[in-house]
Formats: C-alpha cells, structure tokens, sequence
C-alpha cells in the first residue's frame, strides 16, 4: 500500500516539474522552436515521398476498377483526387508522422541512455 502512495507521489512531483514555469525563457523558446523543425519540418520530405507512392497506388487500383467504355478516363484522376483530399490525406500523414516523431524521440532517448546523460539526470 506504501508503494502505491510512493508511485502516486512520485507522480506528482513530476507533473509539477513538468508544468512549472522554466527558468530562462529564451532558452526554452529556442528549443521549442528546434523541437518543432527537427520533427516537423524535417518529416516533409518522406511524408510527400510516401503520399506520392499512396497516390500512384490509389490511381492503379482506379484504372483496374474503372475499366469501362461508358466511364471517361478523366474520372480515374478526378476520383485520385478526390480519394486522396478526402480520405486518405489526414488519416496517412497522422500515422507517417506518428511513426517518425515517435522513432526520433525514441533515438534521442536511446542516444542518451547511451551517453549516460539520463543517468546524471537522476544523479542531480
């Protein structure tokens, strides 16, 4: 039972620490701002690389499925689109760029348990 009230404390204390207000401000900006380009902006690239593939994947399938003599082509790029826009573009570029950050955020992790900078952090 004390165990449970230790964790819980513990707990906590972290959130506390977590939502506390920093210490310089401007060094907390500067690094807010790294953080959103090293995972957001840095992730564009494979993001459009993976939606180009996904589109070219959708415009295949659409050309099998819409083979017909009554249905003009011009419908297989206009339904690509439409697919694209409505369905798939929000789903897909959440679940890309949940796969990378959680990656990268992951390394940076393993990167200093290696380097033992979480085990001076715990020392502090």
């Amino acid at each position: 039972m004390f165990r449970l009230f230790a964790t819980i404390g513990r707990y906590f204390m972290l959130m506390g620490k977590v939502f506390s207000r920093p210490e310089k401000i401007s060094i907390y900006r500067r690094r807010i701002v790294y953080e959103m380009e090293a995972l957001g902006v840095d992730s564009i690239g494979l993001t459009a690389i993976i939606s180009v593939f996904i589109g070219a994947v959708i415009t295949l399938q659409m050309c099998i499925n819409l083979e017909s003599p009554f249905i003009p082509r011009s419908l297989v790029g206009y339904a690509t689109r439409e697919t694209m826009i409505l369905e798939f573009s929000s789903t897909v570029v959440a679940l890309i760029l949940a796969g990378k950050v959680g990656s990268s955020i992951a390394s940076e992790i393993g990167t200093m348990r290696i380097t033992e900078q979480i085990d001076a952090l715990e020392i502090m």
